[in-house]
């Protein structure tokens, strides 16, 4: 129930934010001609993100602004306590169970498009394929020793979706990585110890390899995605 303990009761100035307009996406003018006029404002708009962040946007601005002034106002509220914290329970796992799905129709049309571009991607005769199913090709040959999976590796990286897009890049920061090779992705595990030091692989993961249906919060990689990275080996520590 952390909406109604994160900032205890709520403060008056996010009326300010809600009750001037029900329409999403058209905000409401705020006056912030004083400190606690910015107060408010800052009250509301925290709030409001909690609230985005964990995916809830259809608000009725008009009852929660009725129910933010009954609790401002210290009046009984319409339900007990008991109910709303049933009815936020209930509508999270509604909400919850409608992510999923919505998820795994997407990790299902991101695997087919994958599964067809990796059977296409294994024609190539530049192209190597193992056991696993992940694919690379060498762009570069080095000469020094291959890692195995306990060792930390040293590396630049570029990572693309099917679309080219880049989701991460150590080269675009200037600043290579240094990590465990047995506690990164299983294609990563597996295909960097393909390589020599010195050597640059160019990888193409399929999701059962990298993040499945469940990529990292915040990444642009949807579910089931094929990545595509460019790797640099540069040591083994």
């Amino acid at each position: 129930m952390k909406y109604f303990i994160q900032y205890g009761a709520l403060v008056t100035g996010a009326l300010l934010l809600l009750s001037a307009c029900n329409t999403p996406g058209q905000n409401p003018d705020a006056d912030l001609s004083s400190r606690q006029d910015s107060v408010s404002y800052t009250f509301g708009f925290l709030h409001g993100s909690q609230l985005a962040n964990e995916g809830i946007h259809e608000i009725d601005l008009d009852n929660f602004a009725a129910g933010l002034q009954t609790a401002l106002d210290e009046d009984t509220a319409e339900i007990d306590q008991m109910q709303m914290q049933q009815l936020i329970q209930s509508y999270l796992q509604e909400m919850q169970m409608a992510q999923m799905e919505r998820q795994a129709a997407e990790a299902e049309e991101h695997e087919k498009e994958g599964s067809e571009f990796l059977e296409e991607n294994a024609q190539n005769e530049d192209v190597n394929v193992t056991d696993s199913g992940l694919q690379y090709r060498v762009i570069e040959e080095g000469d020094g020793a291959s890692p195995s999976a306990e060792n930390e590796v040293e590396v630049h990286y570029t990572g693309k979706l099917l679309n080219g897009d880049v989701f991460d890049s150590s080269r675009e920061r200037g600043e290579s990585v240094t990590f465990p090779l047995n506690q990164v992705i299983p294609g990563w595990t597996e295909g960097v110890q393909l390589m020599t030091e010195g050597s640059t692989y160019e990888f193409f993961i399929p999701a059962a390899l990298a993040y499945g249906s469940t990529p990292p919060p915040g990444s642009i990689i949807p579910p089931g995605a094929v990545l595509i990275f460019e790797v640099e080996l540069i040591e083994i520590k």
